[in-house]
């Protein structure tokens, strides 16, 4: 592996990474109506399971509430029962048409586990970005050990994989931040 292909897949992985990071902060509350919420829930219809978005659209007309649109209306009592179902902890109307949720504000506790759940998911990302530059240093050890690049190109190399961790670990941090605070407003 020459030092472009080495740089390349870390990129890529650690965007991949960033990318899962952003979906799991979606699905935490705050103390707003976030299609979000119910985005990633999967729903058991016509025997199979599928994600609430394939199945309905889901809109966030007001701060407090989200609405669920099937559709099929058919699939109504299955999307519902999903949402009662997940620990999200809301409460579904169903009119037959429409989903209804009102989503209550969050208790200082509740968003004090929130945040805490932040912190985690966003740590879990910086230990994944971590051993992809750990990946990347070992194959431009190795790409050097068999003569494929230089010792000066393996260290200018590693440097870059290093500019590249600090940058993604910012962004990761950068995420979470923003995440905190949109939880911790209104409190």
């Amino acid at each position: 592996m020459n030092a472009d292909d080495i740089l390349l897949d870390a990129e890529e992985r650690m965007e991949k990474a960033i990318s899962v990071l952003k979906h799991s902060l979606a699905g935490i509350r705050t103390g707003r109506a976030n299609p979000g919420l119910v985005d990633s829930l999967r729903v058991e219809v016509y025997g199979s399971s599928s994600p609430i978005k394939q199945l309905a659209s889901v809109g966030a007309p007001e701060p407090t509430q989200i609405v669920i649109r099937p559709f099929d209306p058919g699939t109504a009592k299955a999307i519902e029962k999903a949402i009662v179902a997940s620990d999200l902890g809301l409460n579904p109307q169903n009119d037959g048409r429409l989903i209804r949720i009102n989503v209550p504000p969050l208790s200082s506790e509740v968003r004090r586990k929130m945040v805490s759940r932040i912190k985690e998911l966003s740590e879990e990302a910086k230990v994944a970005i971590r051993n992809i530059r750990r990946d990347a240093n070992k194959a431009a050890d190795q790409a050097e050990k068999a003569k494929e690049m230089s010792e000066d190109a393996r260290d200018s190399t590693k440097k870059e994989i290093q500019d590249l961790t600090k940058k993604y670990e910012e962004m990761t941090s950068q995420m979470a931040k923003t995440r905190e605070t949109e939880v911790l407003e209104d409190a």
